[in-house]
């Protein structure tokens, strides 16, 4: 069996006549965390859109353990084990915090999360699970929109934009859970503007700039002036390029 889950190779998606992302490529591991970095407008949240079936890309092929996506509607998508937790959150705002769970449950696989799992990672849910989802903070609604993705019980796992808004100490503790959804067997690609978390985390590390690759590898592979170089776009020596790309 390949160790390799999911496989990008060479997408370009456009908005209009805009090329949000510009012949990208990568793999995602079984178990592993990859961190896609970049600044606003990079095309992060368009390559995870695009995995999900949520933008038709106009080359390129995405495969998910050896089946190709091209096909595939989101639906069918979180039934093979991709799911989203999008930029935003995007919950119900008319239901109840139970009821936007629920709706993650409604065509779950066979896993280990389901809704009493959720209530054990997040354990001030259980009180509030009547509660309209309008009423909660922004971390609050974060944990349930990550809680609905999982009840799906997803193999990947897309998380865009994850601390986007929120306090840093409610960062901390919505990071700290990665590494116990790690160990039941879900990977993860995060999309992230906080390089600093980003990087902490990952066992890889994929930088775009304006739709592009500029940096791909594991985070001790680069020191911190490379990263920021290979995301804010300054000239960078051919040490910090991806494979191929060589001036």
């Amino acid at each position: 069996m390949s160790d390799t889950l999911l496989d990008v190779q060479g997408l370009s998606v456009y908005h209009g006549q805009l090329c949000a992302v510009d012949d990208v490529s990568f793999s995602l591991r079984r178990g592993e965390i990859l961190a896609m970095i970049g600044a606003n407008g990079a095309g992060k949240s368009t390559l995870l859109r695009t995995i999900a079936g949520l933008h038709r890309p106009s080359s390129g092929v995405v495969t998910f353990n050896g089946v190709d996506l091209a096909k595939l509607s989101p639906n069918r998508r979180v039934g093979l084990g991709i799911s989203l937790v999008p930029e935003g959150r995007r919950l119900f705002s008319s239901m109840t915090l139970e009821e936007n769970l629920l709706v993650g449950a409604h065509h779950a696989n066979e896993g280990p999360f389901n809704i009493p799992r959720i209530y054990e990672l997040f354990d001030w849910m259980p009180g509030r699970r009547k509660q309209s989802v309008w009423q909660l903070s922004g971390g609050e609604q974060q944990a349930v929109a990550i809680g609905r993705a999982l009840v799906a019980n997803p193999r990947v796992l897309l998380l865009d934009e994850l601390s986007l808004g929120l306090a840093p100490i409610v960062i901390e503790r919505i990071y700290a859970l990665v590494p116990e959804i790690v160990a039941q067997g879900v990977s993860i690609l995060i999309v992230e503007q906080d390089v600093a978390q980003g990087v902490a985390v990952a066992d890889r590390v994929h930088c775009l700039l304006e739709g592009r690759t500029s940096l791909v590898g594991a985070p001790a592979d680069f020191t911190s002036d490379q990263i920021d170089r290979a995301y804010f776009g300054a000239h960078m020596s051919n040490a910090t390029l991806p494979e191929g790309m060589e001036e």
